[in-house]
């Protein structure tokens, strides 16, 4: 994986977790915590998906390695919504 694939990898992440995060509705961090989210997402979703029998939904090849965006989101909105509800004050 070259430098600049990496780069595109990163960034597709941090728009997946940007993304996650806006639909869960809580948003904590900058840049840096939404790559992460994305890449956790990704993660997650994609452990979901194979465990539910669902197929990779709008997957983007970046070198030799496959990115799944729906999965993507869609664990990022899970992880969001579980950190949300660990970490609100009482």
């Amino acid at each position: 994986m070259t430098i600049l694939e990496f780069l595109l990898l990163v960034l597709i992440a941090g728009f997946c977790g940007a993304i996650g995060q806006t639909i869960a509705g809580y948003s904590r961090g900058g840049i840096i915590v939404s790559i992460v989210v994305g890449f956790i997402g990704a993660l997650l979703g994609s452990w979901m998906s194979s465990h539910l029998g669902l197929p990779e939904l709008l997957t983007v090849q970046i070198g030799d390695k496959d990115f799944p965006i729906i999965w993507s989101i869609i664990g990022a909105v899970a992880f969001v919504v579980v950190v949300g509800l660990l970490s609100r004050k009482r």
